[in-house]
Parts: C-alpha cells; sequence; structure tokens
C-alpha cells in the first residue's frame, strides 16, 4: 500500500506524548503524516506542531477558564485545518476536556477519530460514555474494567494493555545511578515527584522538601520534570539545599526502582511506581474553588490509580488539607523498610504489575488504525 496518510494527533500532556510516541513508533513512517499538538517525544517522531506543547500543561476547573481564550483560539485552528486539510484519521490521547470537543468537530467533517486512553468516564461525567459513542469510531482502553463498562453502553472499543508495561525501562544499576547524582548508595534514599505542571509544583514541592526534613538519615532525591519551568523549580529548593538533598532530573524510572518508598503528587506517576513496585504515599491539592467543584462531580472514592484498578485502598491518599508535612512523614514511616504496612502493599504491587501487562498497546493500537484507514480512509 503506497498511499501516505495524514494523521491528526492531539496529546495535551507528557505522559499523552510518551503514550502516543510508543505507537507512532510502531507505524511506517513512510506511510504516514503526523500534524497536531503533541510534546518533544511525539514531535522526535516527525510531528508537525501546531501550538507550543507547554501551553496546554492546565489543571483544574479555574485553570481552565483562566486560559480559555488559548483554548478557543486552538479549537479555531483545528476547525480550520480540519475544514482545509481533511486529516485521514484522528487520534486523541487522553486529555479529555479539549478532545472530546475535537471529537465531535471531526466527525462534523466525517473524519474518524480513534481516541486512545479512555477518558475517565467512571470517575466523573459519566455523560462522556455518551460523547464517545456518537463522535468516537474506536476507543482504545487501557485499564481492563473500561472495556466492561463501555460494553454495556455499546461503545465500540478494545482493551489494549497499559502503555505503562512497554515505557518503563532502566538504564542505570543503582550504584551507577548513585554515583552520577551524587547520592550516596549505602543509606536508605526517599524520592519525591511534585509533579510535572508548574501549578503543581508551587502546591506540592514546598510541602514535600517541610516533609523530606525529617528524614536526614536518608537520601532525598526529588524529581524535576523536564516540562517544569526551570527557574521556578529551582528558586523553591534553594533555601532547602541540605546536603542530603539530590534533585534528579530525568530517569524516573531508576528513581523509582531504587527508592525504598516514594511520595508522589497523584496522576500516572503513581501507576508507574507501583508498577515497578515501590511503595508510594500519593498526595494531591487544587486550588480550592477546583476541589469543591470537584467532589461535587467525582463518583469515585478514591484518586489514587493503583487504588482504583486495585479496587482497594492499599496505598495511602492524602487530599487536600491532609497533605501536610507531618501527615505525609507518618504513612511513609508505614512503608519504610521494617514498616507496618510494607509487606501487604508489596504483594498487592505484584498482583498489580501481573494486571497491567497482558497486552502490549504498540501492537494493539496500530492494528485498530489500520483497521480504521482501511474502514473509513
Amino acid at each position: 500500500m503506497n498511499q501516505q496518510y495524514t494523521i491528526f494527533w492531539l496529546a495535551g500532556e507528557s505522559s499523552g506524548d510518551l503514550h502516543a510516541e510508543l505507537v507512532m513508533k510502531a507505524l511506517d513512517q513512510r506511510r504516514f503524516r503526523h500534524i497536531g499538538i503533541g510534546g518533544p517525544r511525539m514531535q522526535a517522531m516527525g510531528l508537525q506542531a501546531l501550538f507550543p506543547f507547554q501551553r496546554f500543561a492546565v489543571m483544574g476547573f479555574v485553570e481552565v477558564l483562566k486560559h480559555l481564550g488559548f483554548f478557543m483560539k486552538v479549537q479555531a485552528r483545528i476547525r480550520k485545518l480540519f475544514k482545509e486539510e481533511r486529516p485521514n484519521l484522528v487520534i486523541l490521547v487522553d486529555y479529555p476536556g479539549l478532545n472530546l470537543r475535537i471529537a465531535h468537530l471531526a466527525d462534523e467533517f466525517r473524519i474518524p477519530v480513534l481516541y486512545y486512553i479512555c477518558p475517565q468516564f467512571w470517575a466523573w461525567k459519566h455523560e462522556r460514555v455518551y460523547k464517545l459513542k456518537a463522535s468516537v469510531r474506536h476507543t482504545a482502553c487501557i485499564l481492563p474494567f473500561e472495556k466492561e463498562m463501555l460494553d454495556i453502553h455499546n461503545v465500540t472499543c478494545s482493551y489494549v494493555g497499559h502503555p505503562i508495561a512497554e515505557e518503563v525501562k532502566f538504564e542505570m544499576e543503582r550504584e551507577s545511578f548513585a554515583n552520577f547524582f551524587g547520592i550516596d548508595h549505602q543509606k536508605r534514599w526517599i524520592g519525591f515527584f511534585p509533579g510535572s505542571r508548574d501549578g503543581e509544583i508551587k502546591k506540592m514541592l514546598p510541602i514535600f522538601i517541610q516533609a523530606a526534613n525529617h528524614w536526614p538519615d536518608h537520601e532525598i532525591l526529588i524529581s524535576k520534570s523536564r516540562n517544569v519551568d526551570h527557574s521556578l523549580f529551582m528558586n523553591l529548593v534553594q533555601d532547602a539545599r541540605q546536603s542530603n538533598l539530590h534533585i534528579v532530573d530525568g530517569y524516573n524510572y531508576e528513581m523509582m526502582k531504587y527508592s525504598d518508598a516514594l511520595v508522589c503528587t497523584s496522576g500516572t506517576v503513581t501507576l508507574e511506581a507501583a508498577y515497578i513496585g515501590t511503595p508510594s504515599v500519593i498526595c494531591y491539592k487544587a486550588n480550592p474553588i477546583s476541589y469543591l467543584i470537584g467532589r461535587y462531580l467525582i463518583n469515585i472514592d478514591r484518586i489514587g490509580l493503583p487504588n482504583i484498578v486495585l479496587n482497594k485502598d492499599i496505598l495511602p491518599e492524602l487530599v487536600q488539607g491532609q497533605m501536610n508535612p507531618d501527615m505525609i512523614n507518618q504513612k511513609l514511616q508505614e512503608l519504610l523498610p521494617s514498616g507496618a504496612r510494607r509487606e501487604i502493599v508489596l504483594l498487592e504491587l505484584n498482583k498489580l504489575r501481573g494486571m497491567l501487562s497482558d497486552r502490549k498497546p504498540s501492537s494493539e493500537v496500530p492494528k485498530i488504525i489500520e483497521h480504521l484507514l482501511a474502514t473509513y480512509g
């Protein structure tokens, strides 16, 4: 087949950028032109980006309202592209606030839509199921229970496996990692993941640093995402540069694997750490108004993806006012070696790893792409 197809992609977060890259690598690049919105990984695979990726790192109701003008501009630009260029396929990756509107827009122009990484309709906004059914030709689910729930509503979908199973790779052994970042490999390590958005860093990092001060005999590792503003991050940590504090830029998986326990801002990182097998305290703090609106809309009691997948309260969750240094350290103590809950947690995390490892998105999603192009392209 010599025809070249144009695929429009939209991934608005760093996790989506990583998940989409995995699929793009599996496609024959000679047959595809990629255009749309995505981060550095997708751009390295040939994506022609329409907007700066950093502009999309917005979370929470109030925060989105502040950037409404930008998102209206994005939607208008995409409408123009759909009308003038008519891509053969639209692939939307997570990011449901914008992506479900773009799905409707694509359907207006009769462009088939593949939604990769199903919106979390089971957590909140159940009506998103009906939007998927109306505007999306195929939904690729990465959590096993999602397909069962979508089948009830006759939404065309497949369970493709979780990308974590393919993405988690280790480049360095513990001692090499320790030498690279100047960490004492003979001590115990505690890792902190404050988030991948500037807004998260402002809320979470100062509290995480306060909690870290409680552990002078441990090596403290703080992850710095490549998406975070460098000067913002460094200004927040500069007053806390005690000798046992180390900033780790990149190498998230090594940091997760070699730390004895973690403190993580709620998000994909919590599932990655759980898959690797390191216990973590899951933390979340939002703008108070956004949080109140969210509590009204959310249908589930858990925020941590590992707990949601296992359908159990395995990892401790600290939300809003509970997310303070004392509570973080109390829960950390239970998860560290010789902690009261560590062995129970490790057993459950091993079960989770098995649940997420049975299929590979890099194999399953390209099959769906080929089917949609053959059917509608």
